[in-house]
């Protein structure tokens, strides 16, 4: 996902005023310098990922239209549209070869532009070389409370990961903490990539780190959707003739809702706005559920109730 302060025109050395062509001019002269196959300077392979991202945005005219609109933060949350609703957030997860292929034609970022030939002046094939496999995602959960998903947070998680030393093959342990910005209203099962921060290994690439966000159980709700269940227990009488439930929102408010009608089994109140806020629609929110638990005596010994109560429930 983009950085919070990521330009891609200068992933790729360009002016925001670069046009169309001058983007693919920029892309394969990069995508050359820095193929794999190509150089092995510190720092190629991300750099090869990074304009392959960069021109993933700016060669499609509409995500290039909300990144110079809204940089790089509108494309990683989505932004309002007319009368549509909201963009879709943008997310790298191409594989950076496959774009260079599509764009070259090929693997090799010499084949017909150098190709070699043998002694009869023949052009000899290039065996492609082989590609290194980059190691399945390592997924964590990332617990929050509901209170930290309803405001938004900032979560520091601290990784130990296996680093090759100098030498190519040694491991050592290093730990190191990734920064997770949870927004207002993610919801469980929202998942924050880190890119080749898991294991160094021979001849591999690193597993992605990949956040799951799950919520911690709540004393008071349930979240469904974008709307907050409560479940209150009441006694009968007050099922019958009305009470009032008192709250405390995730914000640190107080709701007083007053039930005036008869709660029966399926009867649930609704406050409009009382809910999760909703990511893709600031400034709008899903609503409050209210559920009864009502509770039964257990028994009524005496028969002068008995008859009052049919006689409050027969009129």
């Amino acid at each position: 996902m983009a950085g919070p302060n990521r330009s891609y025109y200068e992933d790729l050395s360009l002016t925001r005023s670069a046009s169309a062509d001058d983007i693919k001019k920029a892309y394969r002269k990069l995508a050359l310098m820095y193929h794999p196959d190509k150089t092995a300077e510190p720092g190629a392979d991300a750099k090869f990922v990074a304009i392959a991202e960069a021109f993933d945005v700016l060669s499609n005219p509409e995500l290039k239209a909300v990144f110079d609109q809204f940089g790089s933060q509108g494309l990683s949350v989505g932004v309002p549209t007319n009368p549509t609703g909201f963009t879709e957030p943008y997310a790298f997860h191409k594989d950076a070869m496959a774009i260079f292929r599509e764009f070259f034609g090929g693997d090799n970022p010499f084949h017909g532009l150098f190709p070699p030939v043998d002694e009869f002046g023949v052009v000899k094939e290039i065996a492609p070389r082989t590609r290194k496999i980059q190691n399945p995602p390592l997924e964590k959960d990332l617990k929050i409370t509901l209170e930290e998903a309803y405001l938004g947070c900032v979560k520091k998680m601290r990784v130990q990961r296996q680093v090759m030393n100098d030498d190519g093959h040694t491991n050592m342990i290093r730990e190191k903490i990734l920064t997770i910005h949870v927004a207002s209203g993610w919801k469980r099962g929202t998942r924050v990539t880190f890119a080749k921060e898991g294991d160094q290994e021979p001849n591999a690439i690193p597993a992605d780190i990949v956040f799951v966000i799950e919520y911690k159980l709540h004393a008071l709700y349930v979240r469904e959707g974008n709307d907050l269940i409560h479940t209150a227990t009441i006694s009968l009488s007050d099922a019958l003739t009305g009470c009032d439930i008192t709250l405390r929102t995730l914000d640190s408010r107080e709701l007083n809702i007053p039930i005036n009608d008869i709660v029966s089994p399926e009867y649930e109140k609704r406050v409009k706005g009382e809910g999760f806020p909703i990511t893709k629609s600031p400034g709008e929110k899903g609503d409050l559920i209210i559920r009864f638990n009502t509770v039964f005596p257990s028994s009524i010994k005496s028969d002068e109730k008995k008859h009052l109560i049919r006689q409050g429930l027969s009129e």
